[in-house]
């Protein structure tokens, strides 16, 4: 039998990710941490997903010769996350008094895209459907999703 565990993305800077993706709703769940492997692993889910459909982020630590720590680009080459949330326009207004890009703003009342501080598309749809509201339904996409 398969069953899905988790999706992982590497993060430059757990703290932004971490408070990122609690403006979804999703919170820590657990963190493992290697000394000799110089990596943090921190999972994230949803509640009552717990174990269920997680979110691995994992931190590659710097080098300990003081050399430039690894970067990742071209998140869009993972494709996107996917989370229903329960106000679309709540969410995307939280996501936007944080700082974030709504990359496809939810002129339908239905779906959104953001991206992570590491460039991961997050796609946001809306728990049922809410009408087409402003200033929502007159924004144009900002760059890629």
């Amino acid at each position: 039998m398969t069953k899905f565990l988790h999706s992982m993305i590497r993060v430059t800077d757990p703290d932004a990710t971490i408070a990122f993706f609690e403006l979804i709703g999703l919170k820590e769940v657990r963190r493992f941490s290697s000394d000799q492997g110089r990596f943090t692993l921190i999972f994230l889910a949803a509640p009552g997903d717990e174990g269920v459909a997680e979110v691995e982020l994992t931190h590659n630590w710097p080098p300990e010769d003081g050399s430039p720590a690894e970067t990742y680009a071209g998140g869009r080459n993972f494709g996107h996350l996917a989370y229903r949330v329960d106000n679309i326009y709540e969410t995307c207004q939280r996501m936007i008094d944080a700082g974030h890009i709504v990359h496809r703003p939810p002129r339908d009342g239905h779906m959104a895209f953001v991206k992570s501080p590491d460039g991961i598309s997050v796609e946001l749809l809306q728990d049922g459907h809410l009408p087409p509201q402003e200033p929502w339904a007159s924004m144009a996409n900002t760059g890629t999703w």
